[in-house]
């Protein structure tokens, strides 16, 4: 494959509690590599039915809030025609639909074009899973 297209798998271990992981600083080591210097875009896809990539404000507790939202609209009782797995677990399979398992920015000069307090994110509310996969794709 030419250099106008490369791809990395990035492996998180998300553990088993509901997490919003901060994928910022992987993006950006994998686009000093990949893009060197060129425009483009960057894909960030989660191949999981239960989690799903989120660009937010981390740190100054959006990501709880975040958590808090998704529980107050998928709450984590026993709704869920899925059943399998923890109790509430068919929430986790309803989570892509609000947040979706890709996002794909903007690359200038080899740099991720963030908005000063934006983050590209992780968001797995899956407790049965606890090591996700993250292909990061970067298209020149």
């Amino acid at each position: 494959m030419s250099d106008a297209f490369t791809t990395r798998v990035l492996n998180v271990a998300t553990g088993s509690t509901e997490r919003v992981v901060d994928l910022t600083r992987d993006c950006e080591a994998f686009l000093r590599e990949a893009a060197a210097g060129r425009d483009g875009l960057l894909n960030v896809f989660v191949p999981h039915a239960t989690a799903g990539i989120a660009i937010l404000e981390t740190g100054s507790g959006s990501d709880d809030d975040l958590l808090a939202t998704l529980h107050t609209l998928l709450p984590a009782d026993d709704r869920w025609q899925h059943r399998h797995g923890s109790p509430g677990h068919g929430r986790d399979h309803v989570l892509p639909a609000l947040v979706p398992p890709h996002a794909t920015l903007p690359v200038v000069g080899g740099r991720l074009e963030l908005g000063t307090w934006q983050s590209v994110c992780l968001v797995d509310t899956n407790r049965d899973n606890p090591n996700r996969e993250v292909r990061l794709s970067f298209l020149g």
